[in-house]
């Protein structure tokens, strides 16, 4: 079961060229990495085994300072983080913070409205690219309740 307010979208590619791919789309549209986190090396380097597991951090100060300005606690949800991930089926996903669900949790007003869906529907089509589906396919919810 997922958590409340995450988005799965199950990717056609390994988790390496997911995660790659996401990094080039990001680079093409000008937005800036921040961090790529491999937790896979990190257990492996304590003498763990983790399935692949890695989080790409990115974001833009055009997209995020107006969300930060109605509410200064998403700050701890910003910079956007995407997981890329696989299960034990070998099934790559990439998952994310719904928008909507993070102007909720912060209590964003009508002010930030425009941001939040400007915010959707890039994160959108990011993952659609990285992952190789349809930006309009349905993608696996946590809960309907997230939609809310």
């Amino acid at each position: 079961m997922l958590a409340r307010g995450l988005v799965n979208v199950r990717s056609q590619f390994g988790p390496e060229e997911t995660v790659n791919r996401l990094e080039a789309e990001l680079a093409a549209k000008g937005m800036t990495v921040f961090a790529r986190v491999d937790h896979a090396a990190g257990a492996e380097a304590v003498g763990l085994a983790l399935q692949p597991t890695e989080v790409l951090i990115f974001g833009n100060a055009r997209g995020g300072t107006p969300l930060m300005q109605a509410a200064r606690t998403i700050g701890l949800d910003l910079p956007i983080r995407t997981l890329v991930w696989q299960d034990a089926a070998h099934v790559t996903w990439l998952t994310y913070n719904d928008p909507r669900w993070l102007a909720r949790r912060h209590v964003l007003g009508p002010e930030a409205e425009d941001a939040v869906a400007a915010m959707t529907v890039m994160v959108k089509a990011l993952a659609a690219a990285a992952t190789g589906t349809s930006v309009a396919k349905t993608v696996r919810r946590a809960s309907k309740k997230s939609a809310r």
